[in-house]
């Protein structure tokens, strides 16, 4: 199935990423024909350089959170027959060598969806208290799911066709990553992680990789459970 790349859409949630959207689509081209970026209401021109890239682009009329672009994409792509889905995050953090790798793995391994994880991998310019808030975030879904993960909220994945339309994205913003996985442990989806490489960079951490959005995602989590 991935060689039939007419079937394989990628998938990337942007918001105000001019600065680096055109680098990130130019590695991506070179692998996948079939890209569509969601343009979540960017005041900087990230849709039209993505056009000028040659992405496909939805367009958001406000901004409504990466979950909610994450949704738009999945759906772009499933109207338009995408087999699989990689969700590929804009700010050039993620390696499309993994993309493709995690792509394979999905065929080969026979699952729904592979979950890229950082700490089986690769991950470069983290601060001692993100790594630790965030294996916190680990061990906090472990207990509320049950799945024995290494990493959450990574935004590189692998969907089949099954599992993007089994699974509902209802959370517009930092919520989405632990709906996704709790969605997947509700329904019984076939998983498993894989290695990838993350790298943080001054750019990343300016767009909201900073040791405050850990803390968001713990609390993202909490409020799940409580209010739900």
């Amino acid at each position: 199935m991935p060689g039939a790349s007419e079937r394989v859409w990628v998938v990337v949630p942007a918001y105000n990423e001019a600065a680096v959207v055109s680098a990130t689509l130019g590695e991506l081209l070179r692998s996948f024909s079939n890209i569509v970026v969601v343009d979540d209401c960017s005041t900087d021109g990230t849709g039209a350089l993505a056009l000028q890239a040659g992405a496909h682009v939805a367009r958001h009329p406000i901004n409504l959170g990466a979950g909610a672009a994450m949704a738009t994409g999945v759906a772009y792509v499933l109207r338009r027959g995408a087999e699989a889905i990689v969700t590929f995050d804009a700010d050039g953090q993620h390696s499309v060598d993994d993309a493709r790798a995690m792509l394979k793995l999905l065929d080969e391994a026979g699952v729904d969806v592979v979950l890229g994880s950082r700490f089986m991998g690769q991950v470069e310019g983290i601060t001692v208290g993100r790594r630790l808030l965030l294996k916190a975030a680990v061990v906090f879904t472990r207990l509320t799911t049950g799945l024995p993960l290494s990493d959450t909220h990574n935004g590189l994945r692998v969907f089949s066709r099954h599992a993007a339309q089994t699974i509902q994205v209802r959370q517009n913003r930092m919520a989405h990553g632990s709906e996704i996985l709790e969605q997947i442990a509700t329904h019984k989806l076939r998983y498993v992680e894989a290695p990838c490489r993350v790298v943080y960079t001054e750019y990343s951490w300016a767009k909201g990789q900073r040791w405050t959005g850990a803390f968001a995602i713990l609390g993202d989590l909490l409020k799940r459970k409580l209010y739900r």
